[in-house]
């Protein structure tokens, strides 16, 4: 059985798990006990599809996040378009695209449930 820590702590400004996209955008990540919490910054141009999926040869996963700056266009499967920018908070399912809107940058939190291992 796994122990678990009552206290963790994940250091995103100094976390190994760093990944540069196809256009220079970002993500690091650090995984907690139960969640995986991202930041990304992504720049103008930037879609999923494109410049993530076409890097990692995987759909997207289902996942939580939150604007700090910026905007998307989240897609779901179906072809619905949700607009999200700063302070929105979000859930989208698996196999849905996203891209930046605008000139600037968008920077998101995200975060993605672990399951627990026994």
């Amino acid at each position: 059985m796994k122990t678990e820590a009552e206290i963790i702590i994940g250091k995103l400004h100094s976390s190994d798990n760093y990944r540069e996209f196809l256009d220079g955008s970002s993500r690091v990540y650090e995984c907690l006990n139960s969640a995986a919490i991202g930041l990304g910054t992504y720049l103008p141009g930037w879609r999923w599809s494109t410049h993530a999926g076409a890097q990692t040869g995987k759909p997207s996963e289902r996942h939580i996040g939150y604007i700090i700056s910026g905007k998307f266009i989240i897609q779901s499967p179906s072809g619905e378009e949700k607009l999200v920018g700063p302070g929105d908070a979000f859930e989208m399912g698996p196999n849905h695209d996203a891209w930046v809107v605008g000139d600037e940058p968008s920077v998101a939190l995200d975060f993605t449930h672990i399951e627990q291992q026994q």
